[in-house]
């Protein structure tokens, strides 16, 4: 049987490639998360609440990074094992 290729992989991404898709993405969202803080900030002063420095929403957005960096690499390798599939 030459040139039949064997079936491809269905199997889910591991937490080893989620670990290093996580690590390829974090700059990413944490800029992501940084934008939408300081948007957040600017809305809230039109409120009349204290204003946020883009300096504090930087700082504010390394705790929050960890956790959108998780969700975006799940999103992520869904994706990628439906389009393997």
């Amino acid at each position: 049987m030459s040139g039949t290729r064997s079936p491809s992989r269905t199997e889910p991404a591991t937490r080893r490639n989620l670990l290093r898709l996580g690590l390829i993405l974090s700059p990413f969202v944490w800029g992501a998360v940084a934008i939408n803080l300081f948007m957040l900030g600017l809305i809230s002063a039109s409120v009349g609440w204290p204003n946020l420095s883009p300096v504090a929403t930087l700082i504010v957005a390394v705790p929050l990074t960890l956790p959108a960096t998780w969700l975006a690499a799940r999103w992520v390798g869904g994706l990628m094992d439906q389009a393997e599939r």
